[in-house]
């Protein structure tokens, strides 16, 4: 354990209501949006200034306690889960939009700024920010950046780092850098590219200035039910087959659609197993043309029903049953473990057949819900924690469906990141070497290992991780289910 002494220069920094050190305090920082886990911190800094997370990094640095960033704590792999013996540092109150620029069509933001706001403050100017993680009304730019996010755009617009054009951060060492700027071209080694992702293992972003673009002029958005899931994927394939390129391709199953009705009073046509949802998005002449074709080519699949939304009310309440469903699984189980792995789009039927099957031997209920343009599933594995075995049996489900994907030619990773629940993985999907070559790359910004330590790579020692079926604050009576 570190000494008083090095508690004391860290406490030291910040005032004494912004160094949390109370066992009630530091319940809400003990797990992340991976609730299997918890680890109790040594303490928790809230730093409201650069120069303050500048500070916190170098006393780490000189007394050896590692550290953990975080933001609104939405991470899906335990990325954001701390460390036993080490701090919490709270990017919260870094919040401010520190620039934007409607003319070079830039904004310079704090790690704190929740992603929504970005757009909110430049949809005045016609602009907008692209990635849109389903958590983006409550996630931070600065976990954006550390796990590359995506969302149910990036078919069309890309992941995060295709929209950060430059960052500041203080690296694990303590040593600041500034990467890139406003402009779009680049000479030299992509820093930006290869920070985005990081997973926090290199270090803190203090400032990041992304990239806006002009809004869609206008969109059509279509929810189409299919008998089967194969058949809403047959879809997909066919959409990509014809050329179009929409601004999102999604697909929810029958389990996912009875949570969001239960949950946002979502509704889908009757007697489908699955759904599909198609956002074309661009100048109106383009549209009017490409929702001919796409009306077509769905048509031509046999749906239960086809559904445009016929304004914007509409379109928002399809999106809303979409980006509500990780959440609207919880009204149907106490627990559920979200996957993150990529197929190749041809072979999504023959993936979603598959887990069935897992499904069914394991006796667990799994819910689908995906980017299917990109062929990136998000299978959510329902069971309950208070159940001895429970969480093993979904644990080891999950792990399965990351080996099928890997097998198929994807990954184990499409936005989540690798974090705490996937480590054991990574050499399923990298050589011994290509793993090396990761750690010396990691090694070179944070040489001691105090950056997040006991993340992503396999063998590395779990951050003293312990199994709960409860939420901690939950399991304290201060939340409560439903």
């Amino acid at each position: 354990m570190p000494s008083t002494a090095s508690i004391e220069r860290l406490a030291a920094i910040l005032s004494s209501d912004r160094f949390l050190t109370q066992p009630e305090a530091l319940s809400a920082y003990e797990s992340d949006g991976l609730t299997a886990f918890r680890t109790r911190p040594l303490g928790v800094a809230i730093p409201e200034t650069a120069d303050e997370v500048i500070a916190l990094v170098r006393a780490c640095r000189d007394t050896g306690i590692p550290f953990v960033a975080r933001g609104s704590g939405t991470s899906l792999s335990g990325g954001s889960l701390p460390v036993s013996g080490g701090i919490v540092i709270a990017m919260n109150r870094l919040n401010r939009i520190l620039r934007l620029d409607p003319e070079d069509r830039v904004a310079v933001v704090e790690p704190g700024v929740i992603n929504t706001q970005v757009t909110a403050a430049a949809a005045p100017f016609g602009l907008h920010y692209a990635p849109d993680p389903s958590s983006q009304s409550i996630c931070t730019l600065g976990g954006n950046v550390a796990f590359n996010s995506g969302g149910a755009h990036c078919l069309k617009y890309g992941m995060t780092s295709n929209h950060v054009l430059g960052l500041k951060a203080v690296l694990a060492t303590g040593e600041v850098v500034e990467w890139g700027g406003p402009g779009r071209e680049r000479l030299g080694p992509d820093w930006c590219g290869l920070f985005t992702g990081h997973e926090g293992l290199f270090g803190v972003v203090l400032e990041i200035t992304l990239q806006l673009l002009p809004r869609a002029e206008c969109f059509h958005t279509v929810l189409a039910g299919y008998r089967t899931l194969e058949q809403a994927g047959d879809a997909v394939a066919a959409v990509i087959a014809a050329g179009l390129l929409p601004g999102a391709l999604e697909i929810m199953d029958a389990l996912a659609l009875e949570a969001a009705r239960a949950a946002v009073h979502a509704e889908y046509p009757p007697g489908c197993e699955a759904v599909l949802i198609v956002e074309l998005e661009g100048p109106r002449e383009t549209v009017a043309e490409e929702r001919v074709r796409l009306e077509s080519i769905l048509a031509a699949g046999n749906p239960v029903a086809m559904r445009p939304a016929r304004d914007a009310a509409e379109r928002l309440a399809i999106w809303k049953g979409r980006k509500s469903a990780f959440s609207a699984v919880g009204r149907l189980s106490p627990d559920f473990i979200v996957q993150d792995g990529v197929v190749p789009r041809r072979r999504l039927g023959e993936a979603l057949r598959r887990i069935a099957a897992l499904s069914q031997e394991s006796g667990l209920r799994i819910a689908n819900v995906f980017h299917a343009g990109d062929g990136n599933l998000h299978p959510l594995i329902l069971f309950d924690g208070r159940q001895p075995g429970a969480l093993a049996r979904a644990e080891a489900v999950a792990g399965s469906i990351l080996k099928l994907c890997v097998e198929m030619g994807g990954s184990i990773t499409g936005e989540h990141g690798i974090g705490v629940e996937k480590r054991e993985f990574l050499t399923d999907l990298f050589s011994p070497d290509e793993v090396d070559v990761q750690k010396r790359i990691r090694a070179a910004f944070d040489p001691d290992g105090i950056a997040n330590p006991g993340k992503m790579f396999p063998g590395t020692g779990a951050p003293a991780l312990t199994h709960h079926g409860l939420h901690p604050l939950e399991r304290e009576g201060v939340i409560f289910r439903e």
